[in-house]
């Protein structure tokens, strides 16, 4: 808690009121570099001690934050429930399932599979398709009902809160490998369909996107590291057709379904190829942006956790890929891409760090001091000038 603390002209409470979902974006990133980490296929140089390091202290986190958000709804409901009519901040709410799905995905990796272990990632994962669904549900709900978009201050950020089902798909697919037959399939039906639900949301968004980009060119250089989000939804719909692929042959084994299992394994590589060619794209792009908006300087904020999770998931397709089809040049890239993700997860650590010792990010100019939300100028490029009167009176307490 010192570090809570530490932020000068900020107390605990003042922390719990201001506190808001991006933060989890950090569990998104530290989980999966350590599961990429794990994955390393060179050498052994300690990257297994410290993925599971990785992964202990990114339990740690998550249980602060959670407990920080929660306390941000039992003593502040009013503005808690104001977050999600905010046209930003809340999209960050499906940041919550992504980063507690790689606690999932690290619990299978890093404890012996045993019968107790295995009850309890089947229990977290249950909670966590649950969280997905809310965001999946509610967000875009108030999208559609409570917030003022435009095309023209679209961000990849509206991927934010409909690609969580398909990251829980992912870890079904996981999980699925390691329980009986009995207890594979319904977690592999659920998949699927947590798949259809965000893969093809998100394929409408990012045509969309691509007419915006088209239209209305670049957004602010303070949404630049949304430019990366589409990787996310592209890399992890791959890599969970991969991991279903996998859990259909042992979950089908014996039944009827047995030959539809074998033909969804193939059928999985085969979409994972399409939307990994996609994504490949897209972190091309992504890449060139950044390097153009590097030259009018790059402000930091929570938002730069956009560098890692969606190259992490990328990451994970990209070994997938290499395994399964044991094309050697897909698993040197995927170690290229971890080393790369290691360095974006270094730098922006560091500065989270700072900002939290500092209280920098706890008295972020965007934030409004009266309710602890995000004001509109902290989304400058995604929320439009003229906002509504009354959705802004609703902001105050």
């Amino acid at each position: 808690m010192r570090l809570l603390s530490a932020a000068p002209g900020r107390d605990p409470r003042e922390i719990v009121r201001h506190f808001t979902p991006n933060w989890f974006a950090a569990n998104m990133g530290t989980g999966i570099l350590a599961l990429m980490l794990a994955a390393f296929p060179y050498g052994d140089w300690g990257q297994l001690e410290i993925a599971r390091g990785l992964w202990a202290v990114n339990v740690f986190f998550f249980v602060l934050f959670a407990a920080l958000f929660t306390g941000r709804a039992l003593f502040y409901p009013r503005s808690f429930a104001k977050l999600f009519e905010h046209p930003v901040q809340s999209l960050f709410i499906g940041a919550i399932p992504m980063g507690f799905a790689t606690i999932i995905n690290g619990l299978l990796d890093f404890w012996p599979a045993t019968l107790q272990t295995l009850a309890i990632a089947q229990g977290l994962w249950w909670v966590d398709v649950l969280l997905a669904l809310i965001s999946a549900l509610l967000i875009p709900f108030f999208m559609f009902t409570a917030h003022e978009h435009s095309i023209e201050r679209m961000t990849a950020a509206w991927l934010l809160p409909i690609v969580p089902p398909e990251v829980s798909a992912a870890s079904g697919g996981l999980l699925a490998q390691h329980l009986s037959p009995a207890l594979a399939r319904p977690v592999v039906y659920v998949s699927y369909v947590l798949w259809s639900i965000s893969v093809l949301l998100a394929l409408a968004v990012l045509a969309i996107l691509l007419l915006r980009l088209t239209l209305h060119k670049l957004p602010h250089r303070d949404m630049a590291v949304s430019t990366w989000l589409p990787l996310g939804p592209l890399g992890t719909g791959a890599f969970a057709m991969l991991t279903l692929g996998k859990a259909d042959v042992l979950a089908f084994a014996g039944t009827p379904l047995a030959s539809m299992a074998n033909f969804g394994q193939l059928a999985g590589i085969l979409v994972a190829l399409v939307l990994w060619g996609f994504g490949l794209w897209w972190m091309v792009m992504a890449v060139a942006f950044t390097l153009r908006y590097l030259r009018e300087g790059l402000p930091f904020n929570m938002g730069w956790w956009g560098f890692t999770f969606p190259l992490g998931v990328f990451d994970a397709a990209t070994y997938g890929l290499g395994e399964v089809t044991d094309f050697g040049p897909l698993t040197v890239l995927g170690a290229v891409f971890t080393v790369l993700l290691a360095g974006f997860w270094i730098v922006v650590t560091q500065r989270s760090f700072v900002g939290m010792w500092t209280g920098a990010l706890f008295r972020a100019p965007c934030l409004s001091e009266e309710t602890g939300l995000p004001a509109p100028a902290c989304s400058e490029g995604t929320v439009p000038p003229g906002q509504r009167p009354d959705l802004m009176a609703s902001l105050r307490r």
